[in-house]
């Protein structure tokens, strides 16, 4: 049982005395919700098993931890040849590289931009973007219930605050590189995203979290997008934190009128890792897609939330997640559709998929409809099972070891996700590092 005063404490005693540098001088006016996201935590304290959204999911090992906001970062760390791993080079596009949460200028490298984009870091925004930020910031979704993303919103500082004015189409992805680095203490770091796009414009984003070595740290990050009336986003989120770390992950998306977005979650690394997606479909017409895959071994644990929110009426959503678990890992789905009285003529589906490669592997899967409206057009489903035995005995009947039948079988039901990601590099490096997940060589043809 976690002891929530014991806790909460040090995130407490971290924020009185910080106090000064969050919201003195030019940030005196991030004070207000700063003060209410901590006083929150500190009342509610870490979510328990006792908590229905946390049922599946014991973050003791979380909450018993020490971490040290302030770890130093080490620059040397981030290799040329780790670099272009972690961008998938050759793919030339802007990359921003932050390094324990804190922009890292040097190794970033940021393109040309169209005329009226703001594009910066969110501590520069908050100092000097304050008319921009203001309208948006905690706002484009709800975290008020999600103790984490308070925990990020009373000590958010940095991060990539990126403004699209009505029109502006940018063709060249931006990358968003998150890299944690140690010098022997627990770092934790809490990076803030904000994209605000607006009337008619398209970007694509791709945000991806990593860690260099073993060391056990704690990202817990939050992003707000608002897509405006008829903006377009293609929005991809790649975590691929050591195997020690602890990862949480809050995505929260608004859509206006006749807007579109998709969100793909990739989920490869960590020890113990929460992704949650909240979408708000809250002008006429919004369409949305959110798509997931989490590959896991060992004793991983990764638990996806989500939440597809119909506010109006002729909007449309599609979802489909997938998981596949070896070893003794535990992968969990909690997925919600909701659709508002009023919201007419809705549209949704959600799917989740679940492959077991081990006996002691568990899935857990909680696909919910909750429907306030009468003319609507909405279905669910899931599915946790094994490999298909005749589509085993058909390829080693080829003369395919088990293993390479096995790995084949696998990477063709990952490949479902992995295929609908629109950016090239970075579809095929995941190719790639899905082949380095699965057991065998599919270059293999032994003697069965």
């Amino acid at each position: 049982m976690i002891d929530k005063t014991e806790a909460t404490r040090p995130y407490l005693d971290a924020f009185v005395s910080r106090r000064k540098d969050l919201t003195g001088g030019e940030l005196a006016w991030t004070a207000p919700f700063r003060e209410q996201a901590m006083a929150r935590f500190a009342e509610r304290g870490f979510p328990t098993t006792r908590d229905e959204a946390w049922r599946y999911t014991s973050v003791a090992p979380i909450a018993g931890a020490s971490f040290d906001l302030d770890t130093p970062a080490r620059t040397d760390a981030l290799t040329r040849d780790l670099f272009q791993q972690l961008t998938f080079e050759p793919w030339e596009c802007t990359h921003v590289v932050f390094l324990n949460g804190r922009f890292a200028k040097d190794l970033s490298k940021i393109g040309t931009l169209a005329s009226g984009v703001r594009f910066k870091s969110l501590e520069d925004a908050l100092e000097h973007e304050r008319d921009l930020v203001e309208p948006y910031l905690t706002r484009c979704a709800g975290f008020t219930d999600q103790p984490f993303a308070d925990l990020n919103t009373a000590f958010l500082r940095d991060g990539v605050f990126l403004y699209v004015p009505k029109g502006t189409v940018i063709e060249e992805e931006i990358h968003l590189l998150y890299v944690t680095t140690s010098n022997g203490t627990q770092a934790l770091s809490h990076p803030r995203n904000l994209v605000v796009v607006e009337e008619g414009a398209q970007i694509t984003l791709v945000e991806s979290y990593a860690g260099i070595g073993s060391d056990v740290y704690l990202t817990n990050a939050v992003t707000e997008i608002a897509a405006q009336d008829g903006a377009v986003i293609n929005h991809y989120r790649l975590q691929r934190e050591s195997t020690s770390a602890f990862h949480v992950g809050s995505v929260g998306i608004r859509l206006g009128r006749d807007s579109r977005v998709a969100s793909h979650s990739i989920a490869l690394g960590g020890r113990l890792v929460r992704q949650d997606v909240s979408a708000l479909l809250d002008g006429e017409g919004a369409d949305c897609t959110l798509n997931g895959l989490y590959v896991l071994s060992g004793s991983q644990h990764v638990d996806n939330h989500t939440v597809i929110d119909h506010a109006r009426p002729h909007c449309s959503s599609r979802e489909l997640y997938k998981g596949v678990l070896d070893d003794r890992s535990r992968g969990v789905f909690d997925g919600t559709i909701i659709v508002r009285p009023g919201a007419q003529k809705s549209d949704a589906r959600q799917t989740n998929k679940n492959l077991l490669l081990s006996e002691d592997a568990l899935a857990d899967s909680k696909p919910t409809l909750s429907i306030e409206a009468d003319d609507v057009k909405c279905s669910h489903g899931a599915t946790i099972g094994q490999l298909d035995e005749n589509a085993m005995f058909y390829l080693r009947s080829r003369g395919l070891s088990r293993e390479t039948a096995r790995s084949m079988l696998t990477h063709a039901f990952a490949s479902d996700i992995v295929s609908r990601i629109g950016v090239p590099a970075v579809r095929a490096g995941l190719d790639c590092l899905l082949f380095t997940r699965l057991p065998g060589h599919l270059g293999s043809r032994e003697t069965p």
